[in-house]
């Protein structure tokens, strides 16, 4: 099959679903009311709380809850055949992520710009809420130490793409200041950013960086790893408008043309898709692919880290609240887009059948390689950039996407971190809770040695974790809609198949890990698994409750509740 038929048919599907699909939620489900006055309004105070244009948003909402989730996901997920793959990205995309990230943006902007944690205390109750926040603390240490070993690894394997990641964040500090300090035009300022993170991109190519071993006392992973955590430390205490949003929106805006020129490769080359629809060569260690194939592709169809950033930041710098469609949903679409753009650059980008079954020796043997080694052919291919440049955008994309959602990751563990202070009664300062968040994660990312491997000790229960708190997140939208007495099977129906799935595999997990004797996974496993069973309990005994009692007022959104009331 033709690449450029999957392709044009996964763009009209997910574009239908934005133009179509994302109407009827924003009119008859959330009905969003562009009188509301937001939390970024109310509470604006200048670090957290910023009103902002929907553009710039859009662009630190996409690149913070994208990361490398969406390359490595689909990118591994194909070895089963491209069409499961492909499916659950476009539905998932349009029905499941779409709704869950609006959905929960939504959620949040209407209680103040509280987290999900704090929400599940007000809807679900105070028991659920405190298991909630473990669910959420574990998810987010993962991504955090996680995406540093993972960017290690590409400015190690890939050293062209030092320059232009580490240059995005100059960058970033011109356009803030450009956009909030003198005021200057927007679309001005993002034509000279992409221009100068492309530049850059050209100079990195020419000037790869390759720290000698040793380097100033220690390996070139350790040094990257550390530099990595400096840097994220200090953008989460940084008002938000100074690095981390323009360097999301700046960084969205790049991505998408890198995406843009992935497609138009596909465009210009129409190459054919090597891999097979449904693979029934599978390698002998591959699992089954119910359920390992909704908890392997989480960001790219629906992921729980997305509400985390809905409720943690965007919902704190919604200017309307009709934003919420744009910056929602559509960040879903931009993430279900490079999703798509994964699945291609890993089923199109090999010339034969037998070179992809070589890359695809083994399960979980594909991901940001593929991405970058076959979307590089593919872009070399149709639009005869040289290889080796082809590579270094590529490998730019997947540093800046990781990197973004790393130090987004540190903000909103802070947050976390501070209202689980407030659980137990202890007030948690920015400065205290952030230096918390780092000495645990550099803790966790060191403790299997100086390589950083660490960062990887619990990230195979990600998946499954991501996936449970998505549902989560959704059983609390669909707790304020039935309270609200609106339809909420647009949140039910993807709640029960999210939550059947990923519990599914976490039980199947519970023997994987006892068999290779993972204690610590085994218990970090038993204890996500109580965790979201007790939740989804409460959950469901709170929809019982909301059903039965008397419609809420049109402004209970606007009651000011504590932590862990109803």
């Amino acid at each position: 099959m033709s690449a450029l038929i999957l392709m044009l048919i996964g763009l009209a599907m997910i574009v239908a679903g934005y133009l179509l699909y994302s109407k009827y939620l924003a009119r008859r489900i959330f009905r969003l009311d562009d009188g509301f006055v937001t939390p970024a309004h109310e509470l604006r105070d200048g670090v957290d709380y910023v009103p902002t244009n929907k553009l710039v948003l859009w662009g630190h909402h996409f690149t913070s809850v994208a990361g490398a989730a969406p390359i490595v996901g689909p990118a591994i997920a194909v070895i089963w055949g491209w069409l499961p793959a492909f499916l659950w990205v476009t539905l998932g995309t349009v029905f499941f992520a779409g709704m869950h990230d609006m959905g929960s943006l939504w959620a949040s902007q209407r209680n103040k710009g509280r987290s999900m944690g704090a929400l599940s205390g007000r809807y679900i109750g105070g028991r659920g809420a405190k298991l909630f926040l473990v669910v959420i603390f574990l998810l987010l240490l993962m991504v955090i130490a996680a995406f540093a070993v993972v960017i290690k690894d590409l400015l190690i394997g890939t050293p062209s793409a030092v320059i232009p990641a580490w240059g995005a964040v100059l960058v970033a500090l011109v356009v803030g200041q450009a956009v909030y300090r003198w005021k200057m035009n927007l679309a001005a300022v993002t034509v000279v950013g992409v221009v100068a993170l492309y530049s850059l991109i050209l100079l990195g190519d020419a000037v790869p960086v390759e720290l000698p071993d040793p380097f100033l006392g220690m390996s070139p992973g350790t040094f990257w790893i550390i530099a990595l955590f400096l840097y994220a430390g200090i953008a989460s205490l940084l008002p938000v408008w100074v690095l981390l949003q323009p360097r999301d929106y700046i960084n969205g805006v790049q991505l998408f043309v890198g995406l843009g020129i992935l497609f138009v490769a596909v465009l210009f080359s129409a190459p054919t898709l090597v891999a097979p629809a449904f693979n029934d060569n599978l390698p002998a260690d591959t699992p089954s692919i119910v359920p390992l194939l909704f908890v392997t592709i989480a960001c790219g169809a629906i992921s729980g880290f997305h509400g985390m950033v809905s409720s943690g930041t965007s919902s704190k710098q919604l200017d309307k609240e009709p934003d919420a469609r744009f910056v929602g949903y559509f960040g879903a679409v931009g993430e279900g887009l490079l999703a798509l753009g994964a699945i291609l650059a890993a089923t199109a980008g090999f010339q034969t059948v037998t070179q992809w079954e070589e890359i695809y020796s083994a399960f979980g043997a594909g991901g940001v390689g593929a991405f970058v080694e076959g979307g590089g052919n593919l872009v070399n291919a149709g639009l005869g950039l040289p290889s080796s440049l082809s590579a270094t955008v590529l490998a730019t994309m997947a540093v800046l996407f990781a990197a973004t959602t790393m130090d987004t990751g540190v903000r909103l563990l802070r947050f976390v971190v501070q209202e689980g202070g407030e659980v137990v009664g202890v007030r948690i300062g920015t400065l205290a809770g952030t230096a918390i968040v780092i000495v645990v994660s550099v803790g966790l990312t060191f403790s299997q040695g100086v390589d950083g491997s660490g960062g990887l000790l619990i990230w195979p229960l990600f998946g499954t974790t991501n996936q449970l708190l998505a549902s989560l997140t959704l059983a609390i939208i669909a707790v304020m809609l039935i309270r609200k007495r609106r339809n909420p099977l647009p949140a039910l129906i993807p709640l029960v198949l999210v939550f059947v799935m990923s519990f599914y595999a976490a039980i199947e997990q519970l023997g994987t890990f006892s068999d290779s004797g993972d204690w610590l996974l085994l218990g970090l496993d038993i204890v996500i698994i109580v965790a979201a069973v007790w939740v989804a309990a409460e959950a469901v005994l709170a929809m019982m409750r909301a059903s039965k009692e008397p419609p809420e007022a049109p402004d209970a959104d606007l009651v000011d509740v504590g932590f862990g009331k109803r």
